[in-house]
């Protein structure tokens, strides 16, 4: 692994003042080059984001910690001794907050988690849709344009995967999650700065995203790949496990609504369009079964119809 490779971290706060224009271009560069970046100065109270990491890591030693020993068990993995490829060593729940909230039927959860959450999960969707605002002004497209697009005619799709990677004995046989591009939009994500894991693929490397305190990392789904016609690119990315320390990792997925059509825009179409023109909910139900394999095929495959029963089923996700 490279180790002269500066991760971008884009500092919100300097969009309001001269620094915005380079601020702007950081952020482009990174959509363009990395397909991820991490922004600080966003406007959460840290009091919120410790308060949240904290109930969240209390949450797992209470009401999941068991669950996961005994997923362990009931596999065979309390004690690795060959490489495991179709497991994450993963404890997780999901929250929906759109269309619909699901976060008071969650188990277990105190009162007061829930309304952090409910708290942390509003400030992300706003989050979300200035951050889709400040692509299209990159991209040249009229603001609120990816908005729209993501809206479909019920509004767009919003959920939050909560996880957490306990200590692994043997790191080199099993991956906390393993590689692939996310399906979606924009992906906001809380992460323990002091336990690392996340790494993405660039020029055929796996990098580090640092963990920094009260940051949020910004990666792009397939969706703005195929809606920025590949100007902006979702890429590969993977948790790897930890001897020691428990990796918190609260993920929020801004998504289209199911029946948003999804296609290149226009003015960044090329004449010989390369991506496909879908339905999400149709895409959500190919990338359900071939999540951890290559998205190219993915794209083919939604140009001809036909062939989406021809890629091998090899995962089942949530799909907010």
């Amino acid at each position: 692994m490279e180790k002269n490779i500066k991760f971008p971290v884009v500092d919100l706060s300097k969009l309001a003042g001269e620094e915005r224009n380079q601020t702007m271009a950081l952020i482009n560069d990174a959509c363009e080059n990395w397909g991820f970046f991490e922004i600080v100065n966003h406007g959460f109270p840290h009091d919120l984001m410790d308060n949240v990491e904290k109930m969240t890591k209390e949450h797992y030693k209470k009401s999941m910690e068991q669950k996961f020993n005994d997923m362990l068990k009931s596999k065979g993995l309390e004690k690795l001794e060959t490489e495991v490829e179709d497991v994450d060593w993963e404890s997780t729940f999901y929250l929906r907050h759109l269309p619909q909230s699901n976060l008071y039927d969650i188990p277990d959860m105190s009162d007061e988690y829930r309304m952090a959450m409910k708290d942390f999960g509003k400030r992300l969707e706003n989050l979300a849709e200035d951050l889709l605002d400040l692509l299209c002004e990159n991209l040249g497209l009229e603001k609120g344009y990816l908005k729209k697009v993501f809206h479909g005619t019920k509004g767009p799709t919003f959920g939050t995967k909560v996880s957490n990677y306990p200590p692994c004995p043997k790191p080199e046989m099993i991956k906390g999650l393993r590689a692939h591009t996310d399906a979606g939009g924009i992906i906001l994500l809380f992460q323990d700065d002091k336990v690392s894991g996340l790494q993405l693929l660039k020029d055929g490397d796996w990098i580090d995203v640092p963990p920094l305190n009260h940051s949020i990392v910004i990666n792009l789904g397939d969706q703005l790949e195929v809606i920025t016609n590949g100007k902006y690119k979702s890429v590969m990315h993977r948790v790897v496990t930890q001897k020691e320390g428990n990796r918190m990792s609260i993920a929020s997925f801004y998504n289209p609504g199911n029946d948003a059509e999804i296609s290149p825009a226009s003015s960044l179409a090329s004449k010989e369009t390369e991506y496909p023109s879908f339905v999400f909910d149709d895409y959500m139900k190919l990338y359900a079964g071939v999540k951890f394999q290559a998205k190219e095929p993915r794209f083919e495959a939604m140009k001809n119809a036909s062939l989406v029963t021809e890629l091998n089923p090899a995962a089942a996700v949530e799909t907010f």
